[in-house]
């Protein structure tokens, strides 16, 4: 028997237990999705807690990293407990590193199935973080378990890391277990969609701007500075930033131009009252080629310029979140190659390695050198899949199949 025979016989093994445990798979699924971990508040750690009982039903014991209640507060966040299974097979390999994360924003409105109800329609799965990304801690464990199954013998390892904390930047998810020393892996594979393997993503830099005036009855309104009016100018001095913006593009596939979004605003007390501060809080998608510090000492500048053409306005301006690009690293393509493979060969279509607009926890592994990628359960766009919208859902024969590609490409690169 040649060994491409052999490979193929092995493939064959593996689709057929995913194929046969798939409904225990979509099982766990629901359990992940009914359990809320809606952040903010980010009260996570039941979430962790379910999961580690589930993987325990299958033998597979979970590190609880627990984040302490301090440093959770600073964040803004209730509670955090982070996972890792380590499963050592032999010497001679590479541990291979599989993260998804369990936090994910409120449901918001618009549902027409249940938010935490898991329910299934029409082959999908609905409910919040069914596609971003509980479906992914049900692919690697499932990829996982698919290969023990076979019962070769096997070098390295694999970790399962289910983290808590990428909505807000991913300090106490990955980036705590990797500065810590709880793990250092040599591959690393993160939750994605089925159609893509994702090699690189954008940076984000989040600011809150306080906007201070002064209050006054709105009777005699010349007695007060009104905030709003101050806010008014900044909005709009960095609504124009974006048409600069999108003269600028980037070289990475997938990616195109940055972008500026204002996504909160507060303010005011009462309609009969000038407002003597407004909040906003922005958001700012960095391309790769980008350089963070530059990015940020232009927006304080465009602020603060738009801010003193208003008379008596000042403002504070406070870094909520800098999360660097992702841009590939040597060695990913140990990763994108064998997933990029399998993925065509099981959803019978071209499967790009692109860059996202996205920003994900995936640049935290490669920040400490580690080869990374991002691949895993869904459709070909996040809109597709109604992430961060009413009726999220995962398709679950999406489901199915990158399952089979994560267990065919941990084979691969561990036997």
């Amino acid at each position: 028997m040649t060994d491409t025979t052999r490979d193929s016989t092995t493939y064959a093994a593996l689709d057929r237990w995913v194929d046969t445990h798939f409904d225990e798979q979509t099982r766990m699924l629901q359990e992940l999705v009914r359990v809320p971990t809606d952040t903010p508040p980010g009260n996570n750690a039941p979430h962790a807690e379910r999961t580690a009982q589930l993987l325990a039903n299958f033998g597979m014991t979970a590190e609880k990293i627990a984040i302490p209640a301090e440093a959770c507060k600073e964040q803004g966040l209730q509670s955090i407990t982070n996972l890792i299974v380590r499963r050592n097979y032999g010497a001679g390999g590479p541990v291979i590193a599989l993260n998804a994360h369990g936090d994910v924003v409120p449901p918001g409105e618009g549902w027409m199935h249940a938010p935490y109800g898991g329910e299934i329609e029409d082959g999908k799965l609905y409910g919040r973080a069914a596609a971003v990304s509980k479906c992914d801690f049900t692919t690697y464990t499932f990829a996982v378990r698919a290969l023990e199954a076979l019962g070769v013998p096997l070098k390295g390892g694999v970790e399962l890391h289910f983290t808590y904390d990428e909505e807000f930047g991913g300090a106490l998810g990955p980036g705590w277990l990797l500065e810590h020393g709880l793990t250092k892996p040599d591959l690393e594979i993160a939750a994605g969609f089925s159609y893509q393997v994702v090699n690189a993503h954008n940076g984000c830099l989040q600011l809150e701007v306080t906007v201070h005036g002064v209050m006054a009855h709105a009777a005699i309104p010349h007695t007060g500075v009104d905030a709003l009016q101050g806010a008014v100018a900044i909005l709009n001095a960095l609504y124009a930033q974006n048409t600069v913006y999108r003269k600028m593009h980037s070289q990475v596939q997938g990616i195109d131009h940055p972008y500026l979004n204002v996504g909160l605003i507060e303010g005011g007390t009462n309609t009969n009252v000038v407002p003597g501060k407004v909040v906003l809080k922005l958001d700012r998608r960095m391309i790769p080629e980008e350089d963070p510090a530059a990015v940020e000492a232009e927006l304080r500048r465009v602020i603060e310029q738009a801010a003193a053409t208003v008379s008596g306005i000042t403002v504070d301006i406070r870094r909520m979140l800098l999360a660097r690009a992702l841009k590939p690293i040597p060695g990913f393509e140990r990763l994108a190659t064998p997933l990029q493979h399998h993925a065509q060969a099981l959803f019978g279509e071209p499967v790009p390695v692109i860059g996202t607009p996205l920003y994900t926890d995936v640049r935290l592994y490669a920040e400490h050198g580690i080869p990374a990628v991002i691949y895993g359960a869904g459709p070909r766009t996040v809109r597709e899949s109604n992430a961060k919208r009413a009726d999220e859902h995962i398709v679950l024969e999406d489901l199915r199949r990158a399952t089979k590609v994560v267990a065919r490409t941990l084979f691969d690169l561990l036997h």
